[in-house]
């Protein structure tokens, strides 16, 4: 039996139905939500993300400002441009996308972000209020993953959660959320010895290595969810982490395309409207 698709544009869809009833109610009392993206340089898929992010704040209605720097600017450019929307008090969310050029520290960038801004979750601050239990602004797309379980109501308390990936991304802040809602949590990396032993113990099976079918469907036991947040292109198309034929093993599986991606876009204006509510209270 082919697994149940765990639908992310469709839940998508709901949540930035949901954002742009909210973003009206904040209209009303005269406060424009304002998602402020930089962009460093000419990276193709980079500004294809910044398009659909666009795109997803018009839809809301929620008023986005693409800065576009060179990729010559210097590191202290850069940060002065982060400086000037920290200051700005009509600007809700600070995005800055990454990759950066190599000449750039993303470290330096993202704790020059006004954690109060900082809508991707990333900055040291937000990473350790997750941390110790106390959430305010969450990376989307660990975010958006824990939405669509709860949309298909798959529980975590007391499941066991195998996360392949440990990148402060997806990996590392996907185990904190799971561990906040009781979940038991086992943190992997393609490195680990024995790696199909441990993924065939997963209630629920996350995978972000940023790499084509580093699940098969002999690690995986038969009745396990899998969400796959890998997009590779291969041979002209897009595709996960998880090898398709998966889908044949799990209960319920994320597609790639239109399973996590269109979830991460979600949350981040949802995180925007969180900053623009808390501003307004």
């Amino acid at each position: 039996m082919s697994a149940r698709i765990i639908d992310g544009k469709a839940t998508a869809e709901k949540v930035n139905a949901m954002s742009a009833a909210r973003a009206a109610r904040l209209k009303t009392k005269g406060i424009e939500p304002h998602l402020a993206v930089i962009l460093v340089g000419e990276n193709p898929a980079s500004q294809t993300y910044v398009r659909s992010k666009e795109r997803a704040c018009e839809g809301a209605g929620i008023r986005s400002t693409v800065v576009r720097l060179p990729e010559t600017c210097t590191q202290a450019e850069l940060e002065q441009q982060i400086d000037v929307l920290n200051a700005d008090p009509g600007v809700h969310g600070i995005l800055v996308q990454l990759p950066l050029p190599a000449h750039l520290s993303s470290d330096q960038v993202i704790e020059r972000i006004d954690p109060a801004k900082d809508v991707d979750g990333f900055h040291p601050v937000n990473m350790g209020k997750l941390a110790i239990g106390m959430p305010e602004l969450v990376p989307c797309t660990p975010l958006g993953i824990t939405v669509l379980l709860e949309e298909y109501g798959i529980e975590l308390p007391g499941k066991h959660v195998v996360i392949v990936g440990r990148s402060r991304i997806v990996g590392r802040p996907m185990a904190l959320l799971m561990v906040n809602a009781h979940a038991t949590v086992t943190v992997c990396n393609t490195r680990t010895p024995n790696l199909s032993t441990i993924t065939r113990q997963a209630d629920i099976l996350i995978v972000a290595t940023g790499h084509r079918n580093t699940i098969t469907p002999e690690m995986v036991s038969a009745g396990t969810v899998v969400i796959d947040v890998g997009i590779n292109r291969f041979e002209g198309k897009l595709c996960g982490d998880v090898d398709s034929e998966v889908m044949n093993v799990a209960s319920a599986m994320t597609p790639v395309p239109g399973g996590v991606g269109p979830m991460t876009v979600a949350m981040l204006l949802s995180n925007t409207l969180s900053v623009a509510e808390r501003n307004a209270r």
